[in-house]
């Protein structure tokens, strides 16, 4: 099946049905990337695959499916950052965290937290380019602004980065969760 093709047997829901199923995966990674929370980035891939599932019709229009269903993530994000996001407080204790299995799972949480320190499109643009290895003009086009203005936000952001990091080293961590 092409993106954005329905399949042999006519079936449109058939077809979105397939497209998500198979990017989920990728569209989880992306959005626990941007917030740094499992039960946050599984409502916004939520509230990103509705989104599409909306416009689903306009799918065959559209040259690259990914980085339009990409840019739905990254927007339905920054939106929430805007307005805020309802948190709700559940009483009794929290579980016990697990312990990290390896040595770079640390590493990836000091990240983390040093990522949501960060403002909203500085951690967008950073998340994009550096863990989902996406180029200056893709990242530019899901956000909405111009390639300079990407340019700009990872120059912020690293250097907001290094402040709040320090001279820390790192295990490879880009490709990881």
């Amino acid at each position: 099946m092409r993106h954005g093709s329905e399949p042999e047997h006519g079936d449109p829901d058939g077809g979105y049905v397939e497209y998500v199923t198979a990017r989920l995966p990728r569209l989880r990674r992306l959005a626990y990337s941007l917030c740094g929370d499992a039960d946050q980035a599984d409502d916004l891939v939520q509230e990103a695959i509705t989104k599409l599932y909306l416009h689903w019709s306009r799918v065959p229009r559209i040259a690259h499916l990914d980085a339009y269903v990409r840019a739905i993530v990254v927007r339905t994000f920054l939106d929430a950052q805007r307005k805020g996001w309802w948190r709700v407080l559940l009483p009794g204790t929290l579980p016990d965290v697990p312990q990290p299995l390896d040595p770079s799972a640390d590493d990836r949480d000091l990240l983390r937290a040093a990522l949501a320190k960060l403002p909203p499109r500085q951690r967008a643009v950073l998340v994009l380019r550096f863990l989902h290895d996406l180029p200056v003009n893709e990242c530019a086009e899901i956000l909405g602004c111009t390639a300079g203005t990407v340019k700009s936000q990872t120059s912020h952001g690293l250097t907001a980065l290094r402040k709040i990091l320090g001279d820390r080293e790192f295990a490879d961590i880009g490709g990881q969760r």
